[in-house]
C-alpha cells in the first residue's frame, strides 16, 4: 500500500511536471524567511534556467533585465495574506514573461505561475473587441518604441457613438464597436500593435517604417455594416503622431495622449470625419504652454528634476567605468518626461542656470554616495552636460569647485560634456573657462564631437581629457562609409592627442567590439543600458561589480 501510494506521489509529480513544460508554464515559491525562490518546469525554454531550481533573492534581482529591477523586487517584496501578485519583467538573455501569484502567509511563501507575456493575452484584452485594452497597450508599445526607425502611432475616435448608443441602446451599440474591433484586427499585420483605449477610442501603433496606417485604418473601419436591421456608416476622427524610436523615444503614454489631442483638434477643425497630424500648437487646456511653465517654474524646487544615469563601459575589458547623468522631469501629471520636452521651455524661460546647478550637485551627491559604499575604481565617473552657453555663465568656475570641495570628489572624477557648437561662439573665451575648470579638478569632455569644428587647430589648444563620437556616426557607420571614416579617424585623433574616446549610441556587442578593434576607449548606449534611476543605476553597479563586467545586449 506504502508503495502503491509512493509510486502514485511520484506519478503525479510527473504529470504535473509534464503539464507544465506543455503549457510553457513555470510555476514559482518564494519563502522570504529563508531567502529562497524556487522553480519547477521548463525554467529554461522561458529565459529562467539559472533560477532553477532554486534560487536566493540577490541572484533573482542580478538576473532581471536592469530596467526591470523595479518589478523583480515588487514581486519579493512582503505582503499580507491574500494579496495577489503581477509583475512583468524578463531575465537577462531571456524572452518577456508575466509572474502572477498570490501571498498565503505573511512574510513566509506566495506561489504562483509564470509565462511568456502572450500566453497571458486573454487578461490584457479588452472583452468587447478582443484587442488590447489601454494600460497593456501603453505597455506593448514602450517596448516597441525602442526599435530605432520611424513610428507611426494613430488613434480613431467612433463619431456619434452617444447617437447610437439612444437609437439602438447599449448592447446593439457593443456590437458595432466589436464589428469595428474585429475589422481593425483584420486590417493590420501581426506586427502592429491595436487596442481599444477608451470607450470609442481605438489605436494602432504600426509596424517601424510604415506610413499608411491613418489610412489603412479610416478604409477598413468607415465601411457600411447591419446591426439589428440597421444600415450603419460610422465616421471616424483620426489623429496621428510620428515618433523616432531608440533609447531617446518620448514614453508611450506620452505619444498616445498627442495622438488623442490629435483626434481632439481633428473633430474641433474638421466636423466628424476628420482627421490632424500632433503638432506642438495643439497643447492646450492643463497641458498648455502656459501651465506647462509653471508648472517647470518650481520643479527643481519640489525635487521633481532627477538625473538618470547611463552606463559608460571600457570595450576592452567590459568593466563599468562610470556613468552619464540625464536630466528627468517627473511631472505630476505627464510622467516622466525626456529632456527634449522641456529643455527648450527652460531655455526660453531663463531656467537653464537653476536646472544646470541642480543637475551638478544631485549627480555630484549621486557621486559621492556611491564613493562611499562602494570600492569604486579610482577612476570611476560620472559625467554632466553643460547645457547650452552655461560655459559663460558667471561663477560657473566657483560653483563647481565648490561642489567638488563640499562632496570631496578626486580630480577628474566629476567630468563636465561641452559640445562644439558652445566652444565655437566663443573659443578664445571658452579656452580661459576650460583651463581655469581643469584647474579646479573638473574633467572635460568635448561631446558630439565630429559635428562643429570648423578647425581641428583649436581642438589642439584646448585642455580636454575625453573626446565623446555623436551617436549618428556610431548607428550608421556600418551602412555609411562616410560616418566610418569620421569614427575611424576621431578615434585615430584621440589616440594622437592622448584623449579618451567614448563613442555613444552602442546598441549591441557586434557593434562594441568592432568599435573596440579600432582601438576606441569606451562605449555607451542603449546596448548597454538605457538611462537609469539612481536606484536602478545602483543594481547595474552592484551587478557589474559581482559579474566583473556590464551586460551588453547581443543584438539590437
Amino acid at each position: 500500500m506504502a508503495s502503491f501510494g509512493s509510486e502514485r506521489r511520484g506519478w503525479d509529480a510527473t504529470a504535473t511536471l509534464e503539464a507544465l513544460g506543455g503549457a510553457e508554464v513555470v510555476l514559482w515559491t518564494w519563502e522570504p524567511e529563508l531567502d529562497r525562490l524556487r522553480v519547477y518546469g521548463p525554467a529554461r525554454s522561458l529565459g529562467m534556467g539559472p533560477l532553477a531550481p532554486e534560487c536566493s533573492s540577490a541572484a533573482f534581482r542580478a538576473l532581471a533585465q536592469p530596467q526591470d529591477r523595479a518589478s523583480a523586487d515588487d514581486l519579493l517584496r512582503i505582503h499580507d495574506p491574500g494579496m495577489e501578485i503581477a509583475v512583468r519583467l524578463r531575465m537577462r538573455g531571456g524572452p518577456i514573461c508575466v509572474w502572477r501569484g498570490v501571498w498565503l502567509e505573511e512574510g513566509v511563501r506566495a506561489t504562483g505561475l509564470a509565462a511568456l507575456e502572450m500566453r497571458f493575452a486573454a487578461a490584457e484584452t479588452d472583452p468587447l473587441t478582443g484587442l488590447l485594452d489601454r494600460r497593456s497597450f501603453i505597455t506593448r508599445a514602450r517596448e516597441r518604441l525602442q526599435t530605432p526607425g520611424r513610428h507611426e502611432l494613430v488613434v480613431a475616435d467612433l463619431d456619434r457613438l452617444r447617437r447610437l448608443n439612444e437609437a439602438l441602446g447599449h448592447e446593439r451599440a457593443d456590437l458595432v464597436l466589436a464589428a469595428l474591433g474585429s475589422r481593425l484586427a483584420a486590417a493590420f499585420p501581426a506586427g502592429a500593435i491595436m487596442a481599444r483605449v477608451g470607450e470609442d477610442e481605438f489605436a494602432v501603433l504600426a509596424a517601424p517604417g510604415r506610413s499608411d496606417a491613418a489610412e489603412t485604418l479610416r478604409l477598413a473601419l468607415e465601411q457600411p455594416l447591419r446591426v439589428a436591421g440597421f444600415d450603419i456608416h460610422p465616421t471616424l476622427s483620426v489623429g496621428a503622431v510620428d515618433v523616432e524610436g531608440g533609447e531617446d523615444a518620448p514614453e508611450a503614454a506620452e505619444m498616445l495622449r498627442r495622438a488623442e489631442l490629435a483626434v481632439e483638434n481633428a473633430k474641433a477643425n474638421g466636423g466628424r470625419g476628420g482627421a490632424a497630424a500632433y503638432g506642438r500648437a495643439m497643447e492646450s487646456d492643463g497641458l498648455s504652454r502656459l501651465a506647462l511653465e509653471a508648472d517647470l517654474r518650481g520643479a527643481v524646487a519640489r525635487g521633481e528634476i532627477v538625473p538618470f544615469f547611463q552606463p559608460i563601459v571600457r570595450l576592452s575589458t567590459g568593466a563599468l567605468a562610470g556613468f552619464e547623468a540625464l536630466c528627468r522631469w517627473r511631472h505630476p501629471r505627464r510622467g516622466l518626461l525626456p529632456p527634449d520636452e522641456f529643455l527648450p521651455l527652460a531655455e526660453e524661460m531663463g531656467l537653464m542656470s537653476e536646472l544646470g546647478a541642480h543637475m551638478m550637485r544631485s549627480s555630484a551627491r549621486q557621486l559621492a554616495a556611491w564613493r562611499d559604499s562602494h570600492a569604486l575604481a579610482g577612476d570611476f565617473t560620472v559625467s554632466v552636460n553643460l547645457s547650452t552657453g552655461e560655459i559663460h555663465r558667471d561663477n560657473l568656475v566657483e560653483d563647481i569647485t565648490g561642489i567638488i570641495a563640499k562632496y570631496k570628489l578626486p580630480p577628474k572624477v566629476l567630468k563636465l560634456e561641452i559640445t562644439e557648437s558652445d566652444i565655437m561662439q566663443n573659443p578664445e573665451a571658452a579656452a580661459k573657462v576650460l583651463q581655469r575648470l581643469r584647474a579646479a579638478g573638473a574633467g572635460l569632455a568635448l561631446d558630439d564631437f565630429g559635428t562643429g569644428f570648423s578647425s581641428l587647430s583649436y581642438l589642439t589648444r584646448l585642455p580636454f581629457d575625453t573626446l565623446k563620437i555623436d551617436r549618428y556616426f556610431v548607428r550608421t557607420m556600418s551602412v555609411n562609409e562616410g560616418s566610418a571614416t569620421i569614427v575611424k579617424s576621431v578615434i585615430q585623433l584621440g589616440q594622437d592627442l592622448n584623449l579618451e574616446v567614448v563613442a555613444e549610441g552602442v546598441e549591441n556587442a557586434v557593434m562594441a567590439g568592432g568599435l573596440m578593434q579600432l582601438g576606441c576607449d569606451y562605449g555607451q548606449g542603449f546596448g548597454y543600458a538605457p538611462p537609469l534611476s539612481p536606484q536602478e543605476a545602483e543594481v547595474y553597479l552592484n551587478e557589474s561589480y559581482v559579474d566583473g563586467a556590464a551586460p551588453v545586449r547581443t543584438r539590437g
